[in-house]
Formats: structure tokens, C-alpha cells, sequence
């Protein structure tokens, strides 16, 4: 059976229509395609900047909050400290007036006597030059009457007790309550009291 020439051409204009469809379809299909793959990549380059921003951002107000942490701290450390050497300067005060209570005890002549005797003793045959502080002045006959030695004033005070010298041996004995204080005050500290304790 013949087709006539305008059933050709509607033939070829259906033909032609229907693979021009099927073209643009492919061309869409293609595109959408390549938009979505488009959109996908673009989420994700998205996300990643969005948790690398989220990253960057945790850091700095982790980084922010040790600041301002180790801030506090060093304050409370300062506040800890001037607290601990107020405390340190009262309780110091304290055991001074307790040591000038007890240069005024019942007990202190004998303690000053028992201090001459052991300095004698380690002087041994040598000659001895004893001092005591000039607070202590009221003692001299008292230690004079008890140990047969006559005690020098020194100028300067040492809160009392005595000092002793051994001159030929060129040998300084020390037993001041000034000395005996200041040793414990620079040994004292607030986590173990003071270090022979």
C-alpha cells in the first residue's frame, strides 16, 4: 500500500515530533540530573562548611571559657594566698606575745640556766663570753648566782635567750628565741603546719 505524499509528511511530522520529544526528555532527564548532582554537591560543601564553621566556633568558646576559667582560678589562687599570709602574719603575732609571756614566766630562769649550761658544755675547757638581751637584764645576778658565770647585755634584741661565743674557736652558739621564731615562721606552711611537725 502507497502512502500519499501528505501521508508522508504527516508520517515524518509524527516521527520527528516523537524523537524531538524523546530528545528533550533525554536533555531534561540529563539536566535535571546534573542539577541534582549539583544540589547534592552543594548540600554537602554546605554541611561541611556549616560543622567546619560549628568546629571553629566550639573551639573558640572552649578556648574562651579556659580563659576566663584559668582567670578565676589565678584570682582565687591570689585571694588564697593574701588570705594565708594574713593569717600567718596573726598567728606569728600570737606565738610572739606568747614567747615575751613567757621571758616573764616562773619557768624562764630555769630554761635560761639549763640554755648557759649546755653552752658551757660545749665549750668544754675553752672560754665562754654568754649574752642575753638587753630585756633580759633583771636575770644577770639571778643566772650569776646559778651558774658562776656573769652574762654580757648585748645592744641588740633577740626577744631572749642566750647567745654564746667560744673566741678561741672562733664558735657562735645560738640560742635566741629570735632565731628559734624566725626559723619556724620561714618553715611554717599552711599544708603541713610547720615542717618538723
Amino acid at each position: 500500500m502507497h502512502m500519499t505524499t501528505e501521508e508522508k509528511l504527516k508520517h515524518f511530522s509524527e516521527v520527528s515530533m516523537e524523537t524531538a520529544k524523546e530528545e528533550a526528555q533525554k536533555v531534561i532527564t540529563e539536566y535535571r540530573a546534573s542539577l541534582e548532582a549539583e544540589m547534592e554537591q552543594h548540600k554537602r560543601e554546605k554541611q561541611a562548611t556549616s560543622e567546619n564553621q560549628f568546629k571553629v566556633e566550639t573551639e573558640n568558646a572552649a578556648r574562651e571559657i579556659n580563659k576566663a576559667l584559668s582567670a578565676e582560678q589565678l584570682h582565687i589562687k591570689r585571694k588564697l594566698s593574701r588570705k594565708q599570709q594574713e593569717l600567718r602574719e596573726l598567728l606569728f603575732a600570737e606565738v610572739q606575745e606568747q614567747l615575751r609571756d613567757f621571758t616573764k614566766s616562773a619557768e624562764y630562769p630555769g630554761w635560761m640556766e639549763e640554755k648557759i649550761k649546755k653552752a658551757v658544755q660545749l665549750a668544754g675547757e675553752d672560754e665562754i663570753q654568754i649574752s642575753l638581751s638587753p630585756e633580759d637584764a633583771w636575770l644577770v645576778p639571778e643566772l650569776e648566782k646559778r651558774t658562776g658565770l656573769t652574762p654580757l647585755l648585748s645592744e641588740n634584741s633577740f626577744l631572749g635567750g642566750i647567745r654564746a661565743v667560744i673566741p678561741k674557736k672562733n664558735i657562735l652558739i645560738d640560742y635566741t628565741l629570735l632565731s628559734s621564731f624566725q626559723n619556724e615562721k620561714e618553715s611554717f606552711n599552711f599544708d603541713g603546719g610547720l615542717r618538723h611537725e
